[in-house]
This record gives structure tokens, sequence and C-alpha cells, in this order.
């Protein structure tokens, strides 16, 4: 587990005390940790150990990290016609690696990341009462505690919430609940109030550096610069790492700003045609990096050198456009370039959405403001 001395605290006093809640809740961020502290207590809980870094090199450990343990059942939200193989990879990748993107929002297709889904991923109540239930009714066949571990709790339907609650309501000795979610609120009062609350908080970017470096060998400019384009999940930071397209369209939001500032008509067009075939996923990605890079902007105009800036090796380009667009309205290229990721999220055509972009940021790079970016899509179209 990545960094997290807060929470590494109030589980080792849960172990070393023997006082262990029967059901825990791990909130925060996506991609903080929450699954890997989920997956390490209960390798600790089945080890015996009175401390989450005694039990790394046990046995009973490593089998819970690799979700060999008959005592340990992890379970997580995914769509009605999901696949047992679909399901089992998952299962596979967070053996492999907590951090991994399992997510059926996030990653609708492991052979295909550009994929998209409209599917939703939730916890029906027949889940809860022909697995859960069952496995969590039997006594531990070899370990000390019978643990569940349920990602995303958020996604428990009211029904199936219900039926949980029962079992909170009513646990069987020795059973232990892990429930983990970004989103809190989302959760039942009636069982919040039954989980003692652990608080997960975003990684800095020099733990998730440190971590890309060690464990996956980038070289540290990348891996700088990854670790601040991932705002604080680990996560979503192998997911960067893992694009192979990321230098590509990293370069690619140079370009369009180039061809934004010149408006050359011609570039343009061949540009918002190529980005359009890329797809909605593709051009959405290529929004997020176009915002990471104009709040670079804004960081350099204010501290200069000084400037925490996310794409770090590109800060001797980030300089030149500073000093060339010095009356520039940058704000109001964050609030387009935020308008643009709406509608691209929106279904509104790609093309169309680019090209008013283009326009909007034009003028706003030359100091003429612009309200909104909606009216002028309407304009265009």
């Amino acid at each position: 587990m990545l960094a997290q001395s807060r929470v590494r605290n109030v589980l080792d006093r849960m172990l070393s005390s023997n006082r262990v809640a029967h059901a825990l809740l791990f909130h925060g961020p996506h991609g903080a940790g929450k699954r890997a502290a989920a997956l390490a207590f209960a390798g600790a809980l089945q080890a015996g150990s009175s401390s989450l870094d005694a039990s790394t090199g046990d046995e009973t450990y490593g089998r819970v990290q690799r979700m060999l343990h008959p005592d340990v059942h992890v379970f997580f939200p995914y769509p009605r016609d999901t696949s047992e193989t679909d399901i089992a990879e998952r299962l596979g990748l967070l053996g492999a690696n907590p951090y991994a993107e399992i997510d059926y929002v996030r990653r609708p297709s492991l052979a295909d990341p550009t994929k998209t889904s409209n599917k939703q991923a939730f916890y029906p109540v027949k889940r809860i009462n022909d697995e859960l239930k069952r496995v969590m009714s039997f006594r531990p066949h070899e370990g000390r505690y019978k643990v569940a571990i349920l990602i995303g709790a958020d996604t428990l339907r009211v029904e199936a919430a219900n039926a949980f609650l029962k079992l909170l309501e009513e646990p069987a000795p020795n059973t232990v609940f892990i429930l983990t979610t970004s989103r809190p609120d989302r959760i039942l009062p009636t069982i919040l109030s039954r989980c003692q609350r652990v608080r997960f908080d975003a990684l800095a970017p020099e733990v998730i550096e440190h971590a890309l470096v060690q464990q996956r060998q980038l070289d540290p400019v990348q891996a700088a610069t990854i670790a601040r384009m991932a705002a604080g999940s680990y996560t979503r930071a192998i997911e960067l790492a893992s694009n192979p397209r990321l230098i590509e369209q990293r370069a690619a939001v140079v370009e369009f700003f180039r061809v934004v500032f010149a408006f050359d008509g011609g570039k343009l067009a061949d540009f918002v045609e190529q980005q359009g075939k890329a797809g909605r996923e593709q051009t959405k990605g290529f929004f997020g990096l176009t915002l990471a890079f104009v709040r670079d902007l804004m960081l350099y105009r204010e501290l200069r050198d000084e400037a925490p800036l996310v794409n770090v090796d590109q800060r001797a380009t980030i300089a030149r456009f500073v000093d060339a667009v010095p009356n520039a309205d940058l704000a109001g290229m964050v609030q387009m370039v935020e308008e643009a990721t709406y509608l691209a999220e929106r279904n509104v055509h790609l093309t169309l959405v680019l090209t008013t972009l283009a326009g909007a940021l034009n003028q706003l790079m030359h100091g003429r403001s612009r309200d909104t970016l909606i009216p002028n899509l309407m304009a265009v179209g």
C-alpha cells in the first residue's frame, strides 16, 4: 500500500489491540489505495499479525493478496450480462496489482481501453442473497476470520443495500466486512452508522512518481509528468503509463495550440478532422490533456520557474507560449475547455465542438473575451 500513514496507524491500532470492527468503510479518492489497504488488512487479519508491515512476508498474507485464500471474498459491481470469464480476468488483475483499473465505467473493455459503454455496474439484491450471504454464513475454513471486501459499495441498489444491512445488524462471529467507495454520500445512512469509517487522501505526486519509477521502471521525467497528470490516483497513473498514445496525444495538444494561435484555416480543418475521427473517449482524453496544459500556462505566468507544472518536460514550450500571449485570458480558456468536455460527454458532434473551441480559444489568446462556448456552437451549427 502506497503512503497513507494515517490509515496505516488506524489499522495497526486495530490489529495490535485485537479490536477489529465487524464493518469498515474505506472512503476517499479513486486510486488512492482503498482496495490495496482492504487486501492488506484482510491478509494481516488472517496471518494474525499485529501490524500491516509485520505480515507482508507471511505466506497466508501472500495468498490473500493473490486472491487465493478461501476465507477472503472480494466482490465488485458489474453489469447484468457480464461473463464469468470477464469477472475472473478482472479479479486476476486485482490479484496481480491492487491498484489495477477494473471499474466498468472507466474501463468497460479489458481488451480495448478506447471502447465506451453505457451499461450500469451495480450490486443487485439477488447477488447479496445468493452469493454474499452464502459465503459469509460458513465458519472460517482455515483462517481466523471470514472477510468480505465490497468494492464500490455505493452501487448497492436499495433492495440490495437493505439485504446487506441485515447482515450488518446480525453479524456471524469472526466476520469482517470491508466496504470501499469514492462516494460515501451515496450509501444508506443506516449502513454508514454501522461501519467504522477510515478516510483515504489523494496520493502526493512524489509518492506516485516514486512508485512509477520503482515498480514500473519509468524514466524519471516521464514518471514526474504522469504523476502530476494522475491527480492523486495511482490507478490513473498506471493507466496513463500503459497508454502507448500518451506521448502522441500530448504532442497533439501543443500542435493544437499552435494552430489555434495562428488560426490557419487549412491546418485547423485537418487537425479537427483527424481528432474527430479518433472517437469520443480519445477526444475527451485530449480535452483533459488540453486542460492540464492551460493550467500549466496559468501557473507559469504567476510563478515562472517556480511553477509546479504537470507537464514538467514541456516547461520550455510553456514558457515560450506564455511570453507569446501576454494578454491571454487563461481562466476563460479553462472554462472553454471544460465546456467542450461537457459537450463531448453529451454526444454533441465532435467536429463541431472542436471547431467552436478553436475559435473561442483564439479569441481568448488575443485578449478578446468569450462568455460561453454554447452560443458560439449554435452559431456554427
